[in-house]
């Protein structure tokens, strides 16, 4: 079972404070170019792994897709969602990815956002995803950058006066414990080639991997973003069945 960090209350007060839990899609620097690898919404089934507060799900929605069913592990988060959904086509369950199991070619659109780092056995959950979507269906996620993720002890060091990101341990894949809003969070190191890898080993085409970057505005309007040129956070990845 995956590790329900989010219902633990301490840690879900910090992440209830951070931009993307306040102010959604908006307060999530990266969802520009996720946006423009999305396709045309109108009429989808589309599953959201990982839905959280339901940011994307009622998005998605009001931009015209048919049905979404977004799955979550922490009861908090799902709590939060359905209070401020009022749509009968957006429906949340309680599940755990580790486990979870969907029904084949239902859907359209599978979407994850910074998720799947929390998974150990991405394998098996990159299958289940594959048999879920219809013949032509779309697989768009975000994961934590496996640079980001490295390190032992992730975290700035001011070398030659200038901060850097450790890169350590980066072939060496599996648990790291990190201390982010709580102590003793797991998540799972894989390289970007076992990432890739994996998706075509379960019959994907890759179509697009963005190491994504704030652009100039973004920076202007928010400078503490220039620090992010120094090193990729997120990693974005486009699919296809």
């Amino acid at each position: 079972m995956a590790q329900n960090i989010y219902d633990e209350p301490a840690f879900f007060e910090g992440y209830s404070q951070l931009p993307r839990s306040q102010f959604g899609l908006d307060g999530a620097p990266e969802w520009p170019a996720i946006r423009a690898l999305l396709p045309e919404a109108n009429g989808l089934h589309v599953a959201d792994l990982g839905c959280g507060f339901g940011w994307f799900a009622r998005w998605v929605r009001s931009a015209g897709a048919a049905h979404v069913l977004g799955f979550d592990l922490s009861e908090k988060m799902l709590a939060r969602a359905r209070d401020e959904t009022e749509d009968d086509a957006i429906v949340y369950r309680t599940a755990d990815l580790e486990t979870l199991k969907l029904p084949q070619a239902a859907f359209d659109l599978v979407y994850s956002s910074l998720a799947f780092h929390y998974i150990e056995d991405f394998n098996r959950l990159a299958g289940e995803i594959f048999r879920s979507l219809k013949a032509g269906g779309s697989f768009v996620f975000s994961i934590e950058h496996p640079i980001f993720m490295a390190p032992a002890e992730p975290g700035w060091i001011e070398l030659n006066g200038r901060k850097s990101w450790p890169v350590n341990q980066y072939l060496r894949e599996g648990a790291r414990e990190t201390s982010w809003l709580a102590d003793g969070v797991v998540k799972y190191h894989r390289t970007i080639g076992t990432t890739l890898n994996t998706l075509i080993a379960a019959g994907f085409t890759v179509d697009h991997v963005l190491e994504w970057f704030p652009g100039e505005e973004q920076i202007e309007a928010m400078p503490s973003l220039a620090e992010e040129m120094e090193r990729p956070m997120i990693l974005i990845v486009k699919a296809r069945v």
